[in-house]
């Protein structure tokens, strides 16, 4: 089973994309990751990334269809994967297809307004852990391993607009197009916990 993983920014896809990744030993596969491995590491590639992502702006189609494409092309994904962060649009959606075999859409449904609120509130730390200030009673160290707390750089008010804006423009049009071919299953989240989301996925998916 291949998949595609669609939702806004914010609206929970990595915590979703891990737990769907696990329960159906699916390859989980990032955009975000592949990118963020080559701005850590200081590529070409990288720093071109870096001055779109740090602007709220989305890579260049031709860019990100050839990374996935180049990915896919891996002994790895013979049982099946789960596409995070692509496609982006139309577009590449269209340029997927070419080169790709999508069995399903999984759509976080989650209202913008509380993604702006939730996006803006995030702290995260350097171990990986994710926090909201609505939680924190003040504190400002992690949890986990007592690292400090800091807000990212795109996590102000507005990039979160600009992403937002640009999710609604570019990549909510995907909704329709796996819509038309008989593909998504849409899930409204609300105010649910991530584990009542959860559940929701996989009682679609076990269908399949």
């Amino acid at each position: 089973m291949n998949i595609i993983l669609l939702g806004a920014p914010g609206a929970g896809k990595g915590t979703q994309a891990s737990k769907i990744a696990e329960k159906y030993n699916l390859l989980h596969i990032s955009t975000g990751d592949i990118f963020r491995a080559n701005i850590k590491g200081g590529t070409p590639i990288g720093k071109v990334a870096k001055s779109y992502i740090d602007a709220g702006k989305l890579v260049p189609d031709e860019v990100t269809c050839d990374i996935v494409k180049d990915r896919l092309s891996k002994d790895d994904i013979q049982n099946g994967y789960m596409l995070d962060g692509f496609p982006r649009n139309v577009f590449q959606a269209t340029e997927l297809d070419k080169f790709a075999k999508i069995d399903l859409c999984v759509n976080i449904d989650v209202d913008l307004n509380l993604l702006q609120d939730r996006i803006c509130g995030r702290r995260v730390c350097a171990c990986g852990e994710s926090y909201h200030v609505s939680t924190l009673n003040g504190a400002t160290t992690c949890a986990k391993c007592g690292g400090e707390l800091y807000q990212r750089a795109d996590d102000n008010a507005e990039t979160v607009k600009a992403r937002l804006d640009t999710y609604q423009n570019q990549t909510a049009p995907l909704i329709e197009y796996y819509s038309k071919q008989g593909k998504l299953i849409n899930i409204v989240c609300g105010t649910k916990t991530p584990n009542e989301v959860f559940e929701l996925i996989a009682a679609e998916l076990d269908k399949y």
